[in-house]
């Protein structure tokens, strides 16, 4: 365990070769700033050479899953989230964080347990099987809300799930799907009430991890391959167009207007 000791806004545990790694700043509802991202990059390959290990559960702590990108952050610093002394603003530790995730063999089960927006979505749908909570909502809001490209991974993953003209549609008005929504039109695995989603994707988990590894593992491997190759033809070009876009007059007014509790008032292109 003590090579998690050094995570501080994600809380590692592990029992019976499941690691539940859950989003931990239940006091931001898990928002994801420039820590949590450096965090997402690194735990999967800590978990990948883990051997105590051989499936993960992915949830938030309290009562989110994650609401996504930290917009406070954003309002205090043009172009994205406040970062520490000394650090560097890279836009690609997103990437790393989506590539590494796909690469990890083990399977990961996301236990939505409540509201999962922006880059937390795509997070939880990027794991293998997804268990929602039946009262949570989904959605990237990049556009709508922060008015961003959805350029960290969501341009990748709706359209596989849902098809191109849903996706797009999803997108672009930052749609908030329910959890039997969302498993109606395939974009979730399970919805389950609540308070039981730990335990179901604990119990998949269990499963999984029990079962013959290297099949599992490789299993996975092939068919994200698919995922892999949308990430190489897709993302660069996705996370430039956010870039640009936290130079716009429209992300900064959606930041304001967050900070201000207004509705924002978007210009002409």
């Amino acid at each position: 365990m003590t090579r998690y000791a050094k995570y501080e806004c994600l809380k590692v545990e592990i029992e019976a070769k499941v690691a539940t790694v859950t989003l931990n700043r239940p006091q931001a509802r898990n928002a994801i700033n420039q820590k949590l991202i450096r965090e997402l990059r690194s735990i999967w390959d800590d978990l990948a050479d883990d051997h105590a290990v051989n499936a993960v559960v992915l949830t938030g702590a309290g009562e989110f899953f994650s609401v996504g990108g930290d917009v406070k952050a954003m309002s205090e610093r043009p172009g994205g989230d406040v970062l520490e002394e000394g650090e560097v603003h890279d836009p690609m530790i997103s990437r790393r964080g989506v590539t590494r995730q796909l690469e990890l063999d083990k399977p990961i089960i996301a236990a939505i347990n409540g509201d999962a927006i922006g880059l937390a979505a795509t997070h939880a749908l990027l794991s293998d099987i997804t268990v929602m909570a039946e009262d949570a909502r989904i959605g990237d809001t990049h556009v709508s809300r922060v008015g961003l490209v959805a350029g960290d991974g969501g341009t990748v993953i709706w359209p596989l799930l849902v098809g191109i003209n849903k996706a797009k549609e999803f997108l672009m008005r930052g749609t908030l799907l329910s959890g039997k929504e969302a498993e109606r039109i395939g974009l979730v695995n399970h919805v389950v009430p609540r308070a039981d989603v730990l335990m179901k994707a604990r119990e998949i988990a269990l499963e999984l991890a029990n079962g013959p590894t290297w099949a599992i593992r490789w299993t996975k491997l092939s068919i994200n391959q698919i995922l892999k190759d949308r990430v190489n033809m897709m993302l660069e070009a996705s996370m430039a167009l956010e870039q640009v876009t936290f130079a716009t007059a429209d992300h900064k007014e959606a930041t304001l207007s967050f900070k201000e509790k207004r509705k924002p008032k978007f210009g002409k292109a």
